[in-house]
């Protein structure tokens, strides 16, 4: 890393993800001489702490980036469309958290402890962070797919709604307070009477297998990063994944259920040995003693988690297993640090 100190700025400070950031930021001591904090014109001249300093947020605008050595961006696709190239053209290395570039050619989409040299090749001078989901997913199939050569995977995610932002996080726990006072004890009956405003049903006592808008092949476009950013991360043009992606009633951390099929023999054990020694992922396999990944532990925490590793009864070299991990932290704030980290 840098051993002079940086001017960074972050884009959508005041959103949950951009909260992150600057957490990550002063945990992982990065080498931060000046912080800018940026976001709407809304939301301008409110208040955040860095290390010991109360920092005021200004208001994105594009000569905002005067000087700024990195840019880590988290205020949705528009915006990072925007703005991206007016900091990378004053100097600035960005690193965007949307989906706005991570399908580009000449935009590198990285996972650090996957293929953290790609982000040196950034001709536009920004560098992409994948989909929570996939960059959870991958943190355990990476290792898998070099021991044993992954072909195709089939997966479900159970998603927490924190990633859908603030407003998910308030709507499910106003729904839970709402049905404790309204039914008193009558379980048989989930429903409450204010309508959803976020999602378009009711997401407390319920999972909702709809995530992102729908797609004219049935899938959704949460549905095809796992593949589309799959191949580009782990530089494999033939990986094909079927995913079906659901929101359930959790405030953090997503789960994925993963079935994989891979070119070569592969065992459950062999698959832990492997897996134990990858980084930024524990092994949490024991099943007969209850210990397996949840979310509930798994929030807050850098690394992501892998167990229920059994053989996959349906696939020839199959093996299926079960990945958490915090898709604030490894699937957005923490990856993109971590990206900075890298290109400076």
């Amino acid at each position: 890393m840098s051993d002079r100190q940086l001017h960074v700025a972050i884009v959508g400070a005041t959103g949950a993800v951009g909260v992150e950031m600057i957490r990550c930021l002063e945990r992982r001591r990065f080498p931060v001489g000046r912080l800018t904090l940026l976001a709407s014109k809304r939301s301008a001249g409110k208040k955040a702490r860095f290390r010991d300093s109360e920092l005021t947020i200004e208001e994105l605008t594009p000569d905002a980036f005067a000087g700024v050595d990195v840019a880590l961006f988290s205020a949705g696709g528009g915006i990072s469309k925007e703005f991206a190239p007016h900091a990378a053209a004053a100097g600035a290395w960005v690193v965007d958290n949307s989906s706005a570039f991570r399908l580009d050619d000449d935009v590198p989409l990285v996972v650090p402890e996957i293929n953290p040299d790609d982000a040196r090749h950034a001709p536009r001078r920004i560098v992409a962070n994948p989909n929570c989901s996939t960059a959870i997913a991958l943190m355990a199939l990476w290792p898998l797919h070099r021991a044993f050569g992954v072909k195709r995977v089939f997966a479900s995610t159970y998603q927490a709604v924190s990633g859908t932002g603030a407003q998910a996080i308030e709507e499910l726990a106003a729904q839970s307070r709402q049905w404790a006072s309204e039914k008193t004890g009558a379980w048989d009956d989930a429903r409450v009477s204010t309508p959803p405003a976020v999602y378009p049903h009711q997401i407390a006592f319920n999972v909702l297998p709809h995530v992102d808008a729908f797609l004219d092949n049935g899938y959704t476009r949460e549905e095809m990063k796992l593949e589309n950013e799959g191949r580009k991360i782990m530089h494999h043009p033939a990986f094909r994944a079927s995913v079906t992606c659901v929101r359930v009633p959790v405030f953090r951390a997503h789960s994925l259920a993963i079935s994989a099929e891979f070119e070569q023999p592969v065992t459950p054990e062999a698959a832990r040995t492997v897996l134990a020694g990858a980084p930024g992922l524990r092994l949490i396999d024991d099943p007969a003693a209850k210990a397996y990944p949840m979310p509930l532990d798994l929030a807050g925490q850098d690394d992501c988690a892998v167990g229920r590793i059994r053989r996959d009864c349906a696939l020839d070299n199959g093996l299926a297993f079960w990945v958490c991990g915090d898709q604030l932290l490894k699937g957005a704030a923490l990856n993109a640090v971590q990206i900075a980290e890298r290109l400076v």
